[in-house]
This record gives structure tokens, sequence and C-alpha cells, in this order.
């Protein structure tokens, strides 16, 4: 039986209508009106394609009145439940606010909104830019709608819907929690429309959307708009990742399967140096594979899909040197995917875009390579790139002007740019920490930007074949769905003092409490007891194996294991003895001593550049010493610069001779420490360092252990024919005793986890006199209007009054140690700084941060657990002093080192920090605030004024 929404009289429809029963005409003419006189109605009529099934169920949950979490791949059409939201709004004359993770995804969105709905409806709210602030539709990003709940904005009166798009960003472990602040402190009246990728636990997460907002319906669909294709390209062949066959379970391709087999059989370069035999057969066999499978080069790959049909495409890179890079070796490589025509229209776009940026400057970005390589239709994408030029890069591969982009994975965290094909050229990524295999989730993430819906019939995931590849493990990835969202919520300094100064302690602690952290720690606690329990059984069958006929065997076994925990502690102090004499002798070491390394990578005749003494130690400037003991900076005989560390000197060393550090010594210079190598290893090369002796151990005159031995022996157990079986059941009991008091220590540790990190906080708050009870002093209101990581060490700084009296140049070199992080640690080298009041200010800011830390330590706030102040980051002082002194970009790069991309973001930042600054200033620090707008528009110039995505 087929029902049909419209019927016109004599057409098929009608004559199909004929056929019901009256019943069924009545039925059915009534169910028409019904879904004509709704809102999805009119709405699907703004569109010329039809809803998918999940767009529909999501907006009419949305209609009904509840709140809907959306989880659905990359591309599928989540944001039409979104755009319902704002029709509405607009509908039924209620606001509706529009946020997103990032100022790109923003601004996207509010181009497309006002074309929609026209732009006097439609307003913008970034760090950047207000645009129409009183519309009823308004875009902004996540941090921007947290602080107007913090400050009790007026423009929240009238709120009806709030969209959060990309909602799986809760994970974001550096910006997670204010997706969680938004969903707990919104009004109970406001509908939240929560849209996220595919994650595996959306029903857990609906679950809490449900608890803290009311009635949510969690829409799950897994279902791409666009089916995706996975391949391996290997040599000259596109081999298809899964052979086609029926059902869910795909079995991976044969013929890739061989090939790895076959890579895996053949003996390798280091097997051939090392002389093994290889027959000519087997020399036959290798050659004709080696002519058939190796990795293709970037040019060749690029070339390979466009012979396919398979551009445009993204080619996911981890590492932005070599995005460059690749676009240099496709130009080099002659390749032009665009006719006269389209290089036309590429370079009028890209010089309408730019007109703004002087020609001094386009020479410094390196302008003319980057228009050479669009103009070819090849571009790089990577956050260290000038936001305009990523800006073109974008618009231009949505355009198809564009048609191969070298990008690094944060590219498929942003704006919607879907390609046809997704090319992935390694399974393996550098995580900040290690090389690591990249996760079913980040696989997904990447090669979801496949497939352009309305446009391609299907997406392509690419990956180049690697030596050691496993088919299986590739399948894996790609066949695997887990993803899932993990809170990354924890209370801050500011969001303590906003919580008191709106709800007092009490009610903001069981705000807290309600957190999607805490909700997830609790569920998690269930299982945990259930394996408790499984234990306390366990241990009763052990004891009951450890039973001994002549005695106590359990007291027996408890005497052992003193024994061992007092000897393993004796060896714990000789170490840490040795350890604590190796750092004095550390501390005593001055710049031009010559010292053997005793042991670690570094082992060996070494000169000390610089002692690195810890905190407190050094007359140096403070910001480069070290809390964790000296840290020698060294040259070492191989002519390698490094930061040792003390477990680099197990035992205490001496100065084996002196030389004299040329002031001309550059150890960023390979000559100069090619020099200095040679006449250390001229000067103390022949010298033997003495061998360390170790004492007499301490376990061999410590009464302890003879008391425990002598009672061991006078033990009846202690002559049992089965001792050692009987001993193997008590190890086992004592390993399970304390594995089960760890878990309930976890147990412990997880029950109301965010609710005491909230006390021990506003301990500390109290202490400092931001809170005394349930009021908020007047330094506490001035840290309500401080955001960011270091906001107490911000708001100490202005209450001690570190920065009165610098310039606007010295101030903005300051509050960029409040936002900098340097990309890797190596601290092999002080940054440089602007000298007099400036540098001081700097110290006092590191000192300062000194006692902040040693009193989160007596606290018991700890960075790792993601709460608490890190040190200052002073890397970006100097760019930023030179910046804004109106020094030009060609020097202030060439003097920092840094690509223009990030020099322009942490700009833009250290602007958002200075306006913080200028608004909390207490009024006996006038000048700090004067000085604080100053630097704001100092600063605001140039690259960085051009720039309109941060």
């Amino acid at each position: 039986m087929i029902v049909l929404l419209s019927v016109r009289p004599g057409t098929l429809e009608s004559t199909m209508t004929e056929d019901l029963s009256p019943a069924e005409r009545y039925a059915a003419a009534r169910k028409r009106a019904v879904e004509q006189a709704t809102a999805l109605a009119s709405f699907r009529e703004m569109y010329d394609f039809g809803l998918d099934p999940f767009q529909i169920e999501a907006c009419q949950a949305l209609e009904s009145g509840k709140g809907v979490l959306v989880a659905a791949p990359t591309g599928s059409g989540k944001t039409i439940v979104g755009e319902f939201a704002v029709h509405l709004a607009l509908e039924q004359g209620k606001k509706c606010f529009y946020t997103t993770p990032i100022k790109a995804l923003s601004n996207q969105k509010y181009s497309d909104l006002c074309r929609r709905y026209g732009a006097d409806k439609v307003g913008l709210l970034t760090g950047d830019n207000s645009v129409n602030s009183d519309a009823p539709v308004i875009v902004m990003t996540t941090e921007v709608l947290r602080n107007m709940l913090y400050a009790g904005s007026q423009t929240l009166l009238g709120l009806g819907y709030v969209v959060m798009d990309e909602v799986h960003y809760l994970s974001d472990r550096f910006r997670g929690a204010v997706w969680e602040e938004v969903i707990i402190h919104l009004p109970e009246s406001v509908t939240l429309i929560s849209l996220s990728a595919t994650v595996s636990n959306a029903e857990e997460f609906g679950d809490w959307l449900d608890t803290v907002r009311g009635d949510t319906e969690v829409i799950v669909s897994e279902h791409r708009p666009v089916p995706l294709f996975q391949h391996v390209l290997a040599g000259r062949r596109m081999y298809d990742l899964f052979e086609e066959g029926e059902g869910h379970r795909k079995a991976v391709n044969p013929d890739l399967a061989r090939l790895a087999r076959m890579e895996a059989s053949r003996p390798s370069y280091q097997d051939r140096k090392r002389g093994r035999n290889i027959r000519e057969a087997d020399r036959e066999r290798e050659r004709r594979q080696r002519s058939r499978v190796w990795t293709p080069g970037r040019p060749e790959v690029i070339e390979r899909l466009d012979a396919e049909g398979l551009l445009p495409a993204i080619t996911f890179i981890f590492s932005r040197a070599a995005c460059e890079a690749a676009v240099q070796q496709c130009l080099y490589a002659g390749l032009r995917l665009n006719d006269e025509d389209a290089r036309e229209r590429v370079r009028s776009l890209v010089e309408e875009r730019t007109a703004a940026i002087p020609d001094e400057d386009l020479h410094v970005l390196g302008y003319y390579e980057w228009l050479e390589g669009l103009e070819r239709g090849i571009a790089a994408h990577h956050a260290g790139m000038l936001p305009t030029f990523k800006e073109v890069v974008e618009e231009l591969f949505v355009r198809g002007l564009v048609k191969a982009v070298f990008a690094t994975e944060t590219l498929a965290l942003g704006i919607n740019m879907p390609a046809r094909s997704v090319v992935l050229e390694k399974l393996v990524k550098w995580n900040g920490e290690q090389h690591a295999d990249i996760t079913p989730g980040e696989y997904t993430q990447l090669t979801g930007r496949a497939g352009r819906r309305g446009i391609d019939v299907e997406g392509h995931a690419v990956v180049l074949w690697q030596r050691a590849m496993n088919p299986d493990h590739l399948a894996g990835l790609a066949g695997t769905r887990t993803y899932p969202l993990r809170s990354s919520f924890k209370p801050s300094y500011n969001m303590a003092v906003n919580l008191v100064q709106q709800f007092g302690r009490h009610r903001s602690r069981e705000l807290l409490e309600t957190s999607f952290a805490q909700f997830q720690a609790d569920r998690s606690v269930v299982g945990i007891s259930r394996q408790v329990q499984r234990n306390e059984e366990g241990l009763e069958g052990y004891k009951t194996s450890m039973t001994c006929h002549l005695g106590d065997f359990e007291e027996y076994a408890r005497l052992r294991r003193e024994l061992k925990d007092r000897e393993t502690e004796l060896a714990k102090q000789g170490a840490a003895q040795r350890r604590a004499e190796a750092a004095v002798a550390l501390e005593k070491l001055k710049p031009g001593d010559v010292i053997h390394v005793p042991t670690g990578k570094y082992a060996g005749l070494a000169l000390v550049l610089d002692p690195g003494l810890p905190a407190g130690r050094a007359n140096g400037h403070r910001g480069f010493e070290h809390q964790d003991g000296p840290r020698p900076l060294v040259l070492t005989a191989e002519r390698q610069v490094k930061r040792l560390a003390t477990m680099d000197f197990p035992v205490p060393i001496e100065a084996l001779e002196r030389m004299r550090i040329p002031k001309s010594f550059n150890p960023r210079s390979p000559q100069s420490r090619r020099d200095l190598a040679s006449a250390l290893r001229t000067k103390a090369g022949h010298i033997e360092p003495e061998r360390s002796r170790r004492g007499r151990s301490q376990a061999a005159d410590d009464r302890e252990i003879a008391r425990l031995r002598a009672a061991l022996r006078a033990h009846p157990c202690h002559g049992c024919s089965d001792r050692e079986d009987h001993a193997r059941w008590a190890e086992r009991y004592y390993r399970l005793l304390r594995d089960t008091s760890q878990l309930e220590r976890r147990i412990e540790g997880r029950t109301n986890t965010i609710a005491r990190t909230f006390d021990r906080i506003v301990a500390l708050l109290t202490e400092l006199d931001y809170l005394r009870g349930n009021e908020v002093t007047e330094h506490g209101k001035r840290l309500a209007r401080l955001y960011g990581e270091l906001d107490l060490l911000a708001s100490e700084c202005l209450r001690a009054g570190v920065w009165d009296g610098l310039t606007p140049a010295e101030l903005a070199a300051c509050v960029s140690a409040l936002v900098f992080e340097a990309r890797s640690s190596d601290d092999a080298m002080a940054p440089k700084l602007p000298s007099g009041k400036a540098k001081a200010a700097l110290g006092e800011m590191v000192r300062i941060w000194g006692r902040l830390d040693a009193l989160e330590e007596d606290f018991r706030i700890s960075q790792t657990e993601g709460v608490g102040q890190r040190e200052p980051d002073l890397g970006f002082a100097w760019a930023a002093y030179m910046w804004a002194s109106g020094k030009g970009l060609d020097e202030v790069l060439r003097e920092v080192e840094m690509p223009a991309g990030d020099f322009v973001r942490w700009c833009k930042q250290v602007i958002d920090v200075l306006g913080q600054i200028a608004a909390a200033a207490p009024p006996e620090s006038s000048s700090v605030a004067k000085n604080a707008r100053k630097a704001v528009d100092a600063l605001l110039r140039g690259v960085v004024a051009y720039s309109s995505v941060g």
C-alpha cells in the first residue's frame, strides 16, 4: 500500500489513492494535512534536494520540543539539522546561536546563513569580529558563548536555540572544557542541538545530555551519502583494499595479502650486507617483484590520480615542511593540472584577495612561489601558512581551480573542504612524544574528506604502499569506527571564581558534579567494582592453596615479603644517595669544565657550555633555569650540543680539565661546533676517567634485615618440604591483594573527582584572597575577566604591578609569555629578550609563577591532571616586541625563524589577552589598561590585520 503526500486529480497519485478504502483515504489526507502544516514542510521547500531519513528524524524531534544529538560521518549533511534550528527560531521569533570550534568555520557558516536568510538577520561574533551582534541569528565561537554566560550578557535574552557544531571537540584536552561549561550553564529554556562526527559512545553522551539538558533524542547515522572505496597504491598498480563480496564483513584483497607476503620474504639490504647467500632464482624473482612494487613519488601519485579521474585530491602528510616540499617536487616535475583559462582565473582571484598586502611583505611570504603552484593547480595547507593564503587555497579548491592539496591533519578538523580522493602517505605520525600508528578514529576522520555530496558518485581513500605494510592492519583501521568521546573537563581558576560569583560554593560544586567527565567516571566505577568482587573470590582460593600443615604460612609469607621490601627500600636509598651526590657534583660545574658523561646516549667526553642550575641557584635569567636539578648544556666530542639530564649522571663526576670557550662560539654553527670539539679532543682525549667504586651494601649491616632473616629461619613453615610451592601461591595471593587495593583506590579516586579538584582550587584562591567563603573579592572579580591557560598568573602580575610603567611594545612582549608555547621542547639555547624593563618584568613573571607552582604543590593541584599553571614560555617575547615596535615583517620573521602563519596566530592570541588585561586592569594601574589598548593597535597591523581568520 502506497500513501502519497500530495494528490492532484487526474494524476497517477489520485488513481492510486482511489484504490484505498474511504477510511484509509481519510487517514492519508489527515496525515498530509498535518505534515504540510509543520515548520519542517516549509523548511524542506527551501532546498532543491530531498532530506535523508536521519535529517528528517532529527528535525521532527527538534520541532516536537526535544533537544537532539546527531552523530553522523563527515559530509553527510548534519548541518541541515542546525539550519532547521535557525529556521525554527526565526519562525518563532526567538534567537538562535550557532557555535563552531574555530573562527574559520564561524566565518564560513556566517556567509552561508547570510546567503539564505539575508545579512540583516545574521550576526557574527568571534575574538576578532563583531558584526550585527543584535541579530536574531548569531554565529560565534564556543568560547564567546561561554564568556557571555559567565558575564550574564543581555544578548542572551530571548535565546531559544543553541547549535553546537563539531561537539566532539569536547574531547580536546586544551579547549574541550568550554563545550561542557556551555552545555551545563545554558538556561533550561534553551533547546540544544549537538552535531558530532560518528563516535562509538554517542548513546552514553546522549544519556548525559538527557540528564543535564532534559529530553534529548540521539540520532546516529553510519551511512555515508557518497560511498567510500579503499585502495593501496603500490608501484604502477592500484589495489582495492577489500575484495568484492556480499555481507558486512569484507575480506582483504588476496592479491594485496600475497604482495605483502612476498615483500616480507624478500631479504633486506641489511641481510645482504651481512653476507647471506641468495640463490640465482631468488635474485630473479626479487628483480621481477621490485620492478612492479615501490612507493610512488608524490608527482607520480598525482599524475596517476589525474589519469584515473580521481582529482581533486588531498594528500595528508604529517609534517609542514614535507607539505611544502611536496609542492616543490610537483613543480620541479613539471606537473600542470590547470589549463590557461583556469590559470587566469586563479591569478585574478589571488591578486584580488592579496591586494592589501604590501609588495615587500609578499616577497617575505614566498608569494610568487606559492602563486606558481596555485596556477598549476597545486598547493600546501598547514597551520604555518598565513591565514589569508590558507583561505585562498580553500576557496580555489572548492571552486575546482586547485586540484592537489598537500595538507597536515589539521585540515581534517577544519572547514568544509571535501575532495574526490584522499591520499595517506604513511600510517604513522608524530604525536608530540613518539612516532605512533594513527588510530581508527584518526583514519576515519582523514578519509572522511573523500567524496563530495552532489558531485561525486563515490569517494576514494588511497594509502601508499610502504615496506612492511600489513594489509590486515590497514583493513582494521578502515573497517573500525572506534572514535570514543572522552571528556577533558577540568575546573580552572577562572571557572571557579565565575561559578562562585554566580551560584555560591555549594551550588557550584553540585553543578560540576553534573559534568560529562564525572558522568563517565561514575559509570566506569561499576566495572571496577565487579572486578574487585572477582578478585576477592580469587584471594580466598589462593589462601586455601597456600595452607601449610606445619604452621601459619600466611605469617611466613608476610615475613618473606617484609624482608624483600626492606632490601628494595635500602637499594632505593642507596641509589637516591648516589643521585644526590651526583647532583651536588653537577652544581659545582662551571662553563669550560671538561667532563666525562658516564652513561646515556651522549656518554663520553664533553665540554660544559652552561651548568643549567636549578631555580634559585643561578645568577642568570630565571626563565631558563630548571626545576628538576642541574641540566648542563654540553658540547660532545662528536660535535653535538645537547642539554643533559640528571639521569645521565648516576654517579658523581669531577672536571677532568679546563678549557676556554671562545666568545665567538655559536652553538648553532656547524663550523663553530667542529672547531671547538676538535680542540676538546686534543686537550683531553687522552685522559681516562676514574672508575667509581661502590661502597659496602647497606643491607649487610642493617639490623631489621638481620632480625627478619632470623625470624624466617625460626618459623615452623621454614622446614616444610612444600615450602616453595606454598610460597608461589602466597606470591600470587599478595600480587592479587595489591591489585585489588589499587582497584579500590581507583574507585575512591574516581568518585567526586571533579568536586574534589574544585575544592582544592577554591582553597588556594581563598589563601590568595580571591575568595572569602561565598564572596568574590575585587581580586577575584579581576580574575573572572581573564580567560586562558595562565589566568591566575596574569591576575597576580596585575595585582603586583609587574607591568606598570612598561611601554606598549614591552607589555606585548610580557603578555606573549602567557600564551606562547614552543612546538618543540628544545631548550638548548635561551631565547632572545628585549632589554631593560621588559626583561626585568619577564623575570618577575617567572618568579611569581615559581611561587604559584609551589603553592599548587602544597594544595595538591597537578598540571599533569590538566589543572594548574604551566611555566610561562618566553620564546615569542622578542618577536612580539619587535612587531609592536613597528619593525618590518621581513626583519621579524628572519630574526625569530618562525613561519608566517604561526607568527600571525600567536600575535592574535596576544591581542586577545591584551584586550582582557585592558578590561581587567585595576583603576590604580590605568597606565596598564591604556598601554594594553595601544599594544593591541601596534600589533594589529600588516599581515596580522589582513588575516580575517585566526
